[in-house]
This record gives C-alpha cells, structure tokens and sequence, in this order.
C-alpha cells in the first residue's frame, strides 16, 4: 500500500492501542448490524458488514478532527452508518430498536436529523457531488478537515460519479479522499457480471487522482489512511478498499443473496455468537 502527500503520525499516538479500538468498535457494530436485520424491516445486510470497517476507521479520524466529516454515498447501507456512529460514541441512542420502524428517525437511508449525519444519501451517485462540494466550502471558508466520501463499487456505474470525480481533480480537492467500498457486489448480482470495473486505480489515477488499494477489513491499513496528512491544494485521493460482502458471518460471507437479509431473533442471536 502506498499513500501519498503523507505527514508524521502524531508522536503521541499508540497506534496499537488504536487499531485494538477499532477491531473492538466493528465487531460491536457488526452485532448492532445484525440485530437490525431481525428487526421487523430486516436491512442491507451485506454492504453494511462489507463497509463497517471503513466507516469506523473514518469515524476515528473524525473524532480526532472537527472539521472532518464522513459523506456515506451508498446510503442503503444505513444500518452501518448508525451502528458505527453509535459504537464510535458519536450517536447516543442505540439504533437497532428503533432501525426503519414507522415514523422514526433511523431511516432505512440516512437521516441527516442525526448527530454525524452529514446528507440524506440514498440515491446512489449523489454523495460523491454532495461530498465535493462540502470540501471545496471548506477551503472556501479557510476551514481545515478531511471530507471522506464512501462510495460501493456498484454505485460507480452511476454517471454522476465520474463528473463528481472530474471537477474535484480540476479543483484539486487534496482534503477530498474517497473510499470505494469494492466488495464486488450489487442489488441484481455480481459487478462483474453486470458492468465490470477493471483497473480501478487505473481509471482514478486517469481523472487526475492520487489512488491506492488497501485491506477494507484491516483497521491498521484504514487507520494509515486517514490519518494521512493531505495537501488540501494537491489531488483528491481515491483508495479502493477490498472487502467481502456479508464479513463476518459466516452464513451470509461472500455471498449475492446477503444483500438484504430479514431474519428473526434466534437467529440474529446465533449469529452474534460467532460474528467475527
């Protein structure tokens, strides 16, 4: 893994200590995911294991950063988000009771009402814009901070993302970085069955962006990201991190048919016995 436009870690951070917070703060939220796929709604349960270790890697960056925040694009995925602003202690309320119950605001998308919660995403494509232009308010405003856009890869077939990526570069949005999610599926199948997304990096690096690829389950390589000093006058980066959809329980890992999952109370409880 490389990363580029890099600073000194801060000379008092236990980087053990951390990457041992995170591996606690995902394996919690995944537990948290899981019981809001038995609720009465069930959840997207597939992309919200595959980016949770994302998210809660970003989320630490956030709490070390006021003026950092973290856009999620592929909305669907909410149940995540909620999970991981709760375990990073950013949202107090648990959200797996309340998860897409009527009338409450732990909306099966985003709800921009909650603490963290940056943009009602959901239809995919328009985080990535939304995120672009929340950076370049920022350097506009002469406020510092990291905007962290976390995209799926199934959402790149979205049109609206590649012009997103186009006036970021041309902007040089260096404090812009986005994560692709690339766990190698969609809502009808595989990426690579319906519209494959070869050279990734390759097609990154081509808009005008710094890329690289890391582990998206290994917290040590999240965590190395985003603590990564950025030129904000420099290029977006772009990391595409390699997940597998479902992670962690067995049952569900790996597999098309883990995209939305319902299930009932035994089972979750089952599940969150062996959920790694």
């Amino acid at each position: 893994m490389s990363v580029l436009s890099t600073g000194p870690a801060p000379a008092t951070e236990d980087t053990d200590r951390v990457v041992a917070e995170l591996t606690e703060r995902a394996l919690a939220a995944r537990r948290l995911i899981i019981d809001m796929a038995a609720g009465p709604r069930g959840c997207h349960l597939g992309g919200s294991l595959s980016v949770t270790d994302i998210l809660i890697a970003a989320l630490h960056r956030a709490g070390q950063d006021e003026a950092t925040r973290v856009v999620l694009s592929k909305g669907h995925a909410a149940a995540a988000l909620y999970a991981a602003l709760h375990v990073s202690g950013v949202l107090p309320e648990n959200p797996a009771p309340l998860y897409a119950e009527p009338g409450h605001h732990f909306t099966g998308h985003p709800n921009h009402v909650l603490p963290g919660v940056l943009f009602p995403t959901g239809s995919l494509g328009h985080g990535l814009p939304y995120a672009a232009g929340w950076a370049l308010a920022q350097r506009l405003s002469g406020t510092p901070g990291l905007t962290v856009a976390v995209l799926g890869d199934g959402e790149l077939q979205e049109g609206l993302v590649w012009e997103a990526c186009q006036v970021a570069a041309a902007r040089r949005l260096g404090a812009l970085t986005v994560v692709v999610d690339r766990n190698g599926g969609q809502n009808d199948g595989l990426v690579a069955d319906i519209s494959p997304l070869p050279n990734l990096v390759e097609r990154f690096t081509a808009f005008g962006f710094e890329a690289t690829e890391v582990d998206g389950h290994n917290p040590s390589e999240l965590h190395a990201v985003f603590r990564a000093r950025r030129d904000p006058d420099g290029p977006p980066l772009a990391v595409v991190a390699h997940t597998v959809k479902g992670k962690g329980v067995r049952a569900v890992e790996g597999k098309a048919g883990s995209h939305y999952v319902s299930i009932d109370a035994a089972k979750a409880a089952k599940w969150k016995r062996f959920v790694k």
